[in-house]
């Protein structure tokens, strides 16, 4: 394989609306992420991903965007932008874009001209269709979003037409068929590359292709979810024939003439798809962002889930594929409260994630706030929340007889708000993330949990992120090697070998609140290892010295010698 610079990236999200703000109204901004930028350098990490900062009406968070070519005012100017990139790319430090090519807002221009006349020249940037005969919606899908009919089509009485909304009525989607929006799109991406930045994050890149006639669903109603027959399908818009001809397209005409990163997110991607959009041969998308072993929905996994997720995307990886590690984003909940334990064990078993996700294959995505381990917010009130999926899921539920305890009960957990409570950078007032009023209440969590604690505690979860990071620019088998699983069968244990021919390495962890014991032939007893890492400060090392790993226990060791 020959390698790139993605390969050995360590890559940042950042959302900016909760980062870190500069100037006191309570947003985060681009001059907050500039002040930063040298705890981002000393962490260690080489490639920053932003969620959206176009210009929107935030309807959700900028993922609504309503002009392409700018900043979005809250968080500052083109200009700032620029001066972001500069600073960044002087620290040796790459900056990729959310690129939301699914839908826009509809106070983009594009929609606001769409709408004027069935003769626009813009009208087939959007999808339309003419009412049933009765007037009714032209199919049973449903919109993500859960909001008034439940439809995934919004009337528009000066045409007399419906247009297609997966999300919001606010977000239209984009007609894929139309030609002269796709050059539209093009030049829009190439303006980006341009101006400098190194690639782009390609939101829900699945959906992009529409099935043809948009016959109905065949899918059952969720009858707590969903109203009036509108059904919330996610493999309604997802996969479809001709999305790979899409992709293609927007390789040869921009992604494989520039040298920059694409990183598809979607639905319906799995190992056994996979290929058919990463395969290099296929010049489509250098890497997938999938959502098999991590998903606002699942909260908990398994050391047998854990190793069959890894050895299915191992094989991706072996021919001629590449993928992402990362086990939280913006859209889901924090990764120790899901996949750890964020009491007792909250440190511990953040280290122990951040060793899972580093010597895994594929490149590894840090989501701003896991290097000092914040964990999941619990409001007592919706009012609180922000999120439009949680709002709609709760009032939905409250509408179909649940009462608002339970339904706060079923939604909080789930809510992408968990990850998106602001910057926990000290124990000051609102957290040391702004001066003003925060846009969005903090973790009451943050007086303990912040980065300045983080920092002065001999078991800080930043400095372990450090030598992780450290670890993966040192040792060629964390990018290269290959993946072997020992112990397949144990309930407690996650053990596996990275193996290339310059080095062997073994990872070693306890993914349980349960001190495991293991006997000597449980342990690779056939060679002489060197212990790189543990999150364990103070225990002898586990191989000869050992016979149990206490609970979330992970360590990290270098084949010296076969015996």
């Amino acid at each position: 394989m020959k390698k790139k610079w993605w390969h050995e990236a360590v890559i940042y999200e950042i959302y900016c609306r909760s980062f870190c703000d500069s100037n006191g109204d309570g947003i985060g901004d681009l001059r907050g992420v500039i002040s930063k930028l040298p705890v981002l350098k000393e962490l260690g990490i080489n490639c920053i991903w932003f969620a959206p900062i176009y210009k929107s009406p935030q309807i959700d968070n900028g993922y609504d965007v309503s002009d392409y070519q700018d900043i979005e005012p809250d968080y500052g100017t083109l200009a700032d932008f620029k001066e972001l990139l500069d600073l960044a790319h002087g620290m040796g430090i790459r900056v990729i874009m959310d690129m939301v090519l699914n839908h826009s807002s509809d106070e983009h221009r594009w929609f606001q001209e769409a709408r004027k006349a069935k003769d626009s020249p813009y009208r087939n940037y959007y999808i339309w269709q003419p009412p049933k005969s009765d007037g009714s919606e032209p199919n049973n899908w449903g919109n993500y979003f859960r909001e008034g009919s439940g439809s995934a089509w919004e009337y528009d009485e000066l045409t007399e037409e419906y247009y297609l909304h997966q999300y919001s009525i606010k977000m239209p989607d984009l007609n894929w068929e139309y030609e002269p929006l796709r050059k539209e799109i093009y030049k829009m991406l190439h303006w980006w590359l341009d101006f400098g930045v190194d690639g782009f994050r390609l939101d829900i890149f699945t959906r992009l292709k529409k099935p043809k006639g948009f016959p109905n669903t065949e899918k059952a109603p969720n009858v707590i979810l969903d109203r009036n027959g509108f059904v919330v399908d996610t493999a309604m818009c997802t996969n479809v024939e001709g999305i790979h001809d899409i992709l293609h397209e927007l390789y040869t005409e921009v992604f494989g003439v520039r040298e920059c990163v694409t990183v598809g997110e979607g639905a319906g991607v799995t190992s056994q798809n996979a290929l058919g959009y990463v395969d290099r041969e296929r010049e489509e998308i250098n890497m997938v962002y999938h959502f098999e072993l991590a998903s606002r929905h699942i909260h908990s996994i398994t050391p047998e889930h854990f190793r069959r997720i890894q050895t299915n995307w191992a094989d991706v990886i072996r021919h001629n594929g590449w993928a992402v590690q990362h086990m939280s984003n913006h859209d889901s909940a924090r990764q120790v409260s899901c996949y750890g334990n964020d009491e007792k064990f909250r440190v511990s078993s953040a280290k122990l994630l951040a060793t899972l996700i580093h010597t895994t294959p594929g490149t590894p995505i840090i989501y701003q706030g896991e290097e000092i381990g914040m964990v999941n917010v619990k409001f007592d009130d919706i009012k609180d929340y922000n999120c439009c999926y949680t709002i709609g899921d709760y009032n939905s539920m409250i509408k179909s007889g649940v009462s608002p305890e339970e339904a706060l009960k079923f939604v909080g957990p789930r809510s992408r708000d968990n990850a998106r409570t602001p910057y926990q950078w000290d124990a000051s007032e609102n957290a040391g993330f702004t001066t003003g009023k925060p846009w969005m209440k903090l973790n009451p969590r943050y007086p303990a949990i912040n980065l300045e604690n983080d920092l002065a505690s001999e078991d800080s979860i930043f400095n372990y992120y450090q030598e992780m990071i450290k670890m993966r620019q040192e040792h060629p088998a964390i990018i290269e090697g290959e993946l072997r699983f020992l112990m397949e069968n144990h309930p407690q244990i996650i053990m596996y070998l990275r193996e290339c021919e310059q080095e062997t390495l073994l990872i070693i962890a306890n993914y349980s609140n349960e001190k495991a014991i293991l006997s000597p032939s449980d342990v690779v007893d056939s060679g002489i290892w060197q212990r790189l890492i543990t999150n364990q400060a103070g225990m002898l090392p586990f191989i000869g010295n050992r016979d149990f790993l206490l609970p979330w226990e992970a360590e990290v060791y270098c084949l010296i010698k076969t015996r």
